[in-house]
């Protein structure tokens, strides 16, 4: 290894960790995530900060929880004055490039990576902005996404992945014959396997004959369900809906055959590594920026703190590092201190969440000792949710919602809610004085609840007379095929199969 190795971060979106083989899934087709895994390091409990897409990603960028940079939600803009991992890495003397989704909102479509290669997937605006006040009719995905389930040949999904393939892959063997000496940091960001749940028939096929993996937890009625689940269940519209077997596994299926989808992309990627001679001094990361409830519950979405929503997969890999399994509990905000310690790069300029993953290697994968914070400060909520999660435990405060407490070790489907359990209040009066002492509540609210006013203002006001968009690399005049928030998302979502 040279002093400064290149960097590979590859991302996809909504994959839940126990969907890979690597995490003990036994029917998952990923030949190159399986070698990734088999040759590099599985990080065995690793998760997001915030079940959602933009908020994970942009804590993930900054290492601080979502509550410290204001990333509250899908519409919250990234503020530019907060280093990024890209940033870093720059000072450090990396050229750094983005092929993909990251979700930026506002001006600064940038935040430190020196080139874009592709627009991104979603608006830039302010148009999803929640309002705590009033929800009003949402337009989300909803029960289409499990009835309409299968085989797809095109989809806007796919055209993104497929050019975030093509432009990453020109990438790496333009920086091969240019005269640039600097390293390479790249992240490529795909966008499957999220919902709708559709995937080729190549990738269909792989699962013929085999035995999808139902839910283990089917879906529950009203009363069995947890305050936020029920809100949203609600805002999905699949309160109440039972999903026919053939459609859940049909839906399950596309899912599989989503994450072979992607797998056969990456494989090009590294393809184009090798091919360049880039692979000897390559240190390659694999993550998503959250999981999928995958029908557990009867829950199609994110948005909880569920194992399945909030666990991720986390895979570092390079010719140097020593194959192996960790078990101490890991999230992506340690990404940031870890590019950071593998670029040499000086002290960040203010107190980060996480550390550098490279800390916990060859130690003999002692039982779990630290600890992993999350949030969820978005829609479907009238209040912040927090997440403790440590040693064999987790723990959910709402104080609109009340408390949940779960023994991951006795209870890993998390059905028995022990905050109420007699022998664990000193554990739960505990954990409320921890997140009392981490979470200014008050303040948070007030600053979430004015800031939804703010950019909702911001927004109907951008939307009258001249348009100017803040997407990268178009003009107020382009039709593009990503969506933008000039038509319902659903209708969106759900053409072009």
């Amino acid at each position: 290894m040279k002093k400064q190795p290149n960097i590979l971060f590859l991302q996809v979106d909504q994959l839940t960790a126990s969907s890979l083989r690597a995490y003990g899934d036994e029917i998952c087709h990923a030949p190159t995530l399986d070698r990734l895994a088999e040759t590099g390091v599985v990080f065995e409990n690793a998760y997001c900060n915030f079940p959602l897409c933009a908020p994970s990603r942009f804590s993930m960028a900054t290492g601080q929880l979502c509550s410290a940079v204001g990333a509250y939600d899908n519409a919250a803009e990234f503020s530019a004055e907060i280093p990024t991992y890209a940033h870093y890495l720059r000072v450090a003397g990396y050229q750094t490039a983005l092929s993909g989704k990251m979700h930026f909102i506002g001006p600064d479509q940038f935040h430190g990576f020196e080139k874009r290669l592709t627009a991104d997937l979603y608006p830039a605006d302010f148009a999803w902005v929640p309002n705590w006040q009033n929800e009003g009719k949402r337009d989300t995905n909803d029960d289409r996404a499990v009835r309409i389930a299968g085989i797809c040949e095109r989809s806007v999904q796919i055209d993104y992945d497929e050019e975030v393939t093509f432009k990453a892959v020109q990438h790496i063997f333009d920086i091969a014959r240019s005269d640039d000496e600097r390293p390479f940091f790249l992240q490529v960001s795909y966008t499957h396997p999220h919902e709708p749940y559709l995937c080729r028939k190549e990738f269909w096929d792989l699962y013929e004959g085999k035995e999808i993996p139902m839910p283990r937890i089917p879906a529950l009625s009203e009363q069995e369900h947890d305050p936020h689940s029920v809100r949203l269940l609600k805002d999905f519209g699949m309160l109440g809906i039972r999903f026919r077997d053939e459609d859940v596994g049909r839906a399950i299926r596309a899912y599989y055959g989503s994450i072979s989808y992607l797998d056969s992309l990456i494989s090009r990627i590294l393809d184009a590594l090798a091919a360049t001679g880039a692979a000897d001094n390559t240190v390659i990361v694999f993550t998503s920026d959250h999981g999928e409830m995958l029908g557990e519950r009867g829950m199609w979405f994110k948005k909880h703190f569920f194992e399945k929503a909030l666990r991720v997969p986390l895979i570092v890999q390079a010719p140097w590092l020593n194959a192996q399994r960790v078990g101490e509990l890991t999230s992506l905000v340690d990404l940031l201190p870890t590019f950071c310690a593998l670029a040499g790069a000086g002290e960040p300029v203010e107190p980060l969440e996480g550390a550098d993953l490279l800390s916990l290697l060859d130690r003999g994968n002692p039982p779990p000792q630290r600890t992993v914070y999350a949030e969820y400060l978005a829609e479907a909520t009238p209040a912040p949710i927090f997440m403790i999660r440590r040693g064999t435990y987790k723990f959910i405060q709402s104080s609109h919602d009340g408390i949940m407490l779960f023994d991951l070790a006795e209870d890993p489907h998390e059905r028995t809610n022990l905050a109420r359990s007699e022998p664990h209040q000193e554990l739960v009066e505990a954990f409320q004085e921890e997140a009392r002492t981490k979470w200014d509540e008050a303040a948070l609210t007030d600053a979430i609840l004015l800031s939804q006013k703010r950019r909702a203002v911001v927004r109907d006001a951008m939307n009258r007379g001249q348009k100017h968009l803040w997407n990268h690399g178009e003009s107020e005049t382009d039709k593009v095929l990503w969506y933008r928030g000039t038509q319902g998302y659903n209708e969106w979502a759900f053409d072009y199969i």
